[in-house]
């Protein structure tokens, strides 16, 4: 059998959807399988919504009624003007401590200043140091202990000293 000949049972099999095809010519035997790719699916933590108050609603056969509303608890991005927001620099899970039983690399007001770390983000079996920035005392921690982050999600927030 030829190289030609060969080629084109190759591109039979890529083309045809045959998984395997054998060829026997006296001694010559010849046997193309195709692998199938493998797909990997990483199942992510589900998404936990939280319940939305209902605007109120006039009834009809009410007099008048009355709207009242409620405030609402300012965002991470409403807190003070001087406050720094230290964001994760990818996707993970984020991690406190180096170990289980070690304790937290920051905890709420600690100083901290360019070069401490103050988490790990592991991604894809590797751990990844974040380390600060800025210099400043820690005010908030928003995420808790071995959750999934995203790219840009605010992890901490600072007040610059």
């Amino acid at each position: 059998m030829e190289l030609k000949e060969i080629k084109e049972l190759i591109k039979l099999v890529s083309e045809a959807g045959v998984s395997e095809v054998e060829v026997e010519r006296g001694d010559f035997k010849l046997a193309i399988k195709k692998v199938e790719e493998k797909v990997y699916v990483q199942q992510s933590q589900p998404v936990v919504q939280v319940p939305v108050a209902a605007a109120p609603v006039a009834v009809p056969s009410a007099p008048a009624p009355v709207v009242t509303s409620v405030p609402t608890p300012p965002s991470s991005s409403e807190h003070a003007g001087n406050l720094i927001t230290i964001k994760s620099p990818m996707i993970g899970t984020f991690y406190k401590t180096p170990a289980p039983d070690k304790p937290a690399f920051v905890n709420i007001g600690d100083e901290i200043k360019p070069g401490k770390v103050l988490c790990i983000v592991e991604a894809m079996k590797l751990f990844n140091e974040i380390e600060s920035e800025v210099s400043g005392r820690i005010v908030k921690i928003l995420v808790e202990n071995a959750s999934p982050v995203e790219y840009d999600q605010p992890l901490f927030l600072v007040e610059p000293i």
